[in-house]
């Protein structure tokens, strides 16, 4: 595992869901904590729901140009209506192209369950923390660019 000592990450997490998501949001703080990024070099920021994530994270890339990457955590749980497809898609495809215009890594933490029990053994329970998974992702992929320059 690279160490993320010298790297400056955010997290912008989804208040939607709040159980799930601040369940994400400590996992991803805590690995990053743990793989040695300074306090000072994590953001967080705190947005309504899964479909603000990726203006959120243009909005923290634009402020601080130092910014390493910046992991999206949400939740959007399966309805009966075709909602869910929409803010999935929507959520998936703007925190694609906000890591392409910044040519910076974006984690995609949006967890799609079909149930609320799939998204709690998804955030510290039976599967793990998915946020602590985003935060790896986010330490090697900004190890990876570094390495390529």
């Amino acid at each position: 595992m690279p160490d993320a000592a010298e790297m400056r990450i955010a997290i912008v997490v989804s208040e939607w869901n709040e159980e799930v998501t601040g369940a994400l949001a400590a996992g991803a703080r805590q690995t990053l904590l743990k793989h040695g990024l300074k306090k000072k070099n994590l953001q967080e920021v705190v947005v309504p729901g899964s479909y603000e994530l990726p203006v959120a994270a243009q909005f923290l890339l634009e402020a601080d140009r130092k910014l390493d990457s910046v992991i999206c955590l949400g939740c959007v749980i399966q309805g009966e209506t075709k909602h869910f497809d929409f803010i999935c898609e929507a959520a998936a495809q703007g925190i694609k192209d906000v890591s392409l215009k910044y040519n910076k890594p974006v984690i995609f933490g949006v967890l799609t369950p079909n149930s609320q029990t799939q998204a709690l053994d998804r955030s510290g329970g039976k599967y793990g923390n998915k946020g602590d998974e985003a935060a790896i992702t986010a330490i090697k992929m900004v190890a990876l660019k570094n390495r390529l320059r």
